[in-house]
């Protein structure tokens, strides 16, 4: 799919980050696009950026729904042919994810089924409910988003990452099988998987938003010494920071993931939509996920080793994941 012009693109988590670069990107091009996300507010401003930027004609809709209640994206995939009148699609964009629910052994399985029915199910759910639209269509294109974390699960060895890790990996699994499921029987369907490294996004206060957390100026007693422990493990004095410290600590977390990150959304965007273009099933975002690909592959039995991360954080400077 040389040219998005003329087509449709379904993306879901198009509130922010890289599905609002996305969503901008292709109604540049002259593609209409239907979003979906929890945060109505957030895809209104995308829709506003969207319709600013687009050419004339475009048509961007927008749809409430949580990727992890099948229910709901029954409905969302009922409203994109109902609003742009159409059986078909051209694009399926399984863009939305959250992190959290890290350890399988001290998180409340809630979360961790929250962070897994997010990243994995809402994958799963959208590209069953629009693969009847996807076949109607006289080419089409599957483009889930794993990560880094989808072929090493770790964000180094003193931090528990099993929840986001065991759906990223879930995802890449199922998109590499999907790329020769799709040749013998729908060769005019594309799938590529998505491998972004740390790219600046507001994935950590979205997080806390659909898990139901506080984020820092909210944070009570309770929160409080659980946000100390997490400082703790990432080598801070928490112990000694007043209350006021720790929450800009926790601030000053999110709002550097998003800002200093090596790679930004809107380049993220453009270098999925150049894979798409290419046709590439495997699409490494970031040169940290460049060297974190290289490292895994060349001793996969050390990946989880102190040492690793050491040359890790020497060869790409790499601190999170996506």
């Amino acid at each position: 799919m040389k040219d998005f012009g003329g087509k449709l693109a379904v993306i879901t988590g198009g509130g922010s980050g890289m599905g609002r670069e996305l969503a901008r990107q292709l109604v540049a091009e002259g593609c209409d696009v239907a979003m979906c996300d929890v945060s109505a507010e957030n895809m209104a401003e995308t829709k506003h950026l969207c319709e600013d930027e687009a050419p004339q004609g475009i048509v961007v809709s927008t749809f409430q729904a949580d990727v992890s209640d099948e229910a709901q994206v029954g409905r969302f995939c009922d409203y994109v042919g109902e609003y742009h009148d159409t059986s078909r699609i051209n694009l399926l964009f399984n863009n939305a994810g959250i992190a959290g629910g890290g350890s399988f052994v001290k998180n409340e399985r809630s979360e961790w089924d929250k962070v897994f029915g997010v990243c994995w199910n809402g994958v799963y759910f959208c590209t069953r409910a629009f693969m009847p639209m996807l076949l109607e269509a006289d080419e089409g294109h599957i483009v889930n988003t794993s990560s880094v974390n989808g072929f090493w699960a770790s964000l180094g060895p003193q931090t528990s990452h099993t929840a986001y890790s065991a759906a990223k990996f879930a995802v890449k699994g199922f998109t590499e099988a999907l790329v020769n499921d799709l040749r013998n029987n729908a060769p005019h369907i594309k799938a590529s998987v998505v491998m972004p490294g740390h790219v600046g996004t507001s994935i950590v206060t979205n997080t806390n938003v659909v898990l139901g957390k506080p984020n820092a100026p909210d944070l009570t007693a309770e929160d409080l010494s659980r946000a100390r422990a997490r400082l703790a493990g990432r080598g801070l004095p928490a112990e000694d920071m007043t209350d006021e410290q720790v929450r800009e600590a926790i601030a000053r977390i999110a709002t550097n993931f998003r800002e200093n990150a090596p790679t930004s959304a809107a380049q993220a965007a453009a270098i999925i939509l150049d894979g798409v273009r290419e046709e590439r099933w495997r699409i490494l975002v970031g040169d940290d996920a460049h060297a974190i690909d290289r490292l895994v592959r060349g001793a996969p039995e050390d990946a989880y080793e102190e040492g690793f991360m050491e040359q890790l954080r020497a060869d790409a400077g790499w601190v999170v994941g996506r």
